[in-house]
């Protein structure tokens, strides 16, 4: 009985694990902001264990801050934050991009296409929530074939704290019809498996993002 309640208190634990990440990323909470656990149960309808479980990991995961005896509480935006994680996702995109045209093989170059065309498809009036999820499928699908699972997982973490940031600020359209442009010219170049153009497009399409997600720290 005692494994079984284990069970259940870790299965819970995930599911408002990632139910709070998720309202993390999309802002629900700002920046600086402490964490009410008597409100935070009952939004969540959950017991305080895995409640505390949940908010330990996305405070080990780097999207909340712990502090002693105070609960925990929403990191702030900074720019030398930001500039750094930019800077890694350049540094590690860019690698696992190279490795992806290497190793990739004909179902990712389906997958990338499918990705890609859903992503277009999203347009102006899509939910806001629908098109950050395409849009995280397509960054996703096109290192996937990279070979590292380490490097997609440190991938993985960036892009949820860089677009902390992005989702944060006001949305800039001229900027946004470029980088649209610049996710197509991306599959063609990993399609054309010319690693090294690919990779030094992805490195100019995160520093442009960069210049959307610096307006949150204003």
């Amino acid at each position: 009985m005692n494994e079984v309640l284990k069970q259940g208190s870790a299965t819970t634990a995930s599911r408002i694990y990632e139910m709070l990440r998720q309202d993390l990323l999309d802002g629900r909470y700002a920046a600086g902001e402490r964490l009410s656990i008597a409100l935070l149960r009952e939004t969540y309808e959950v017991g305080l264990s895995p409640l505390r479980e949940a908010l330990s990991r996305l405070a080990a995961y780097g999207l909340l801050r712990q502090e002693n005896q105070r609960g925990f509480r929403v990191l702030e935006l900074s720019r030398d934050e930001l500039a750094d994680i930019t800077e890694m996702r350049r540094q590690l995109e860019g690698k696992a991009l190279e490795l992806a045209v290497k190793h990739g093989d004909e179902e990712w170059e389906s997958q990338l296409l499918a990705a890609n065309h859903r992503l277009l498809k999203a347009c102006s009036h899509t939910p806001v929530v629908e098109w950050e999820e395409l849009h995280s499928r397509f960054h996703n699908a096109l290192v996937a074939p990279c070979g590292s699972v380490w490097l997609l997982r440190f991938i993985s973490q960036l892009h949820d704290q860089f677009d902390r940031y992005r989702r944060s600020a006001p949305r800039a359209q001229g900027l946004r019809h470029q980088l649209d442009a610049q996710h197509q010219e991306l599959v063609e170049l990993a399609l054309a498996r010319n690693a090294r153009r690919a990779r030094e497009l992805l490195e100019e399409h995160i520093t442009l993002s960069s210049e959307v997600a610096q307006e949150s720290c204003r």
